[in-house]
C-alpha cells in the first residue's frame, strides 16, 4: 500500500499533483528547466520566481540544483552511483599506506 504522505511518489507529475504548494511547484519548474530545458525559463517563469522567492533565494536554489544535478552526471561519468565514491575514498584514506 502507499503511504498517502509520500510526495515522491507524483514528483513526476508535481504540475498536477494536490501534494505540492504552488511555491514548491514553482521551485519544481524552475528545477526543471536548470535540469533539463534551459529554454523553459521564459519571462512567465522568472515572473513567478520572483513573486515567490528573493533574489538570494532564487541564486540558493539555482546552485543547488545544479551543483546536485552536475555532481550526478559525474557520478555517472564514474560509472559509479550515490554513496560508492564517499565508501571508496574512506576505504582508500582508513587503510595503511606501504612504505617504500
Amino acid at each position: 500500500m502507499q503511504d498517502p504522505n509520500d510526495r515522491l511518489s507524483e514528483l513526476d507529475c508535481y504540475d498536477t499533483s494536490e501534494r505540492f504548494t504552488d511555491r514548491e511547484k514553482i521551485a519544481l519548474r524552475y528545477t526543471d528547466a536548470i535540469v533539463w530545458n534551459p529554454q523553459a525559463a521564459d519571462d512567465e517563469l522568472w515572473a513567478l520566481l520572483h513573486a515567490e522567492f528573493t533574489e538570494p533565494e532564487l541564486v540558493e536554489l539555482g546552485y543547488w540544483v545544479g551543483f546536485t544535478a552536475g555532481g550526478q552526471r559525474w557520478l555517472l561519468t564514474l560509472q559509479t552511483s550515490q554513496g560508492e565514491l564517499d565508501a571508496f575514498l574512506n576505504d582508500k584514506r582508513d587503510k595503511p599506506k606501504k612504505s617504500a
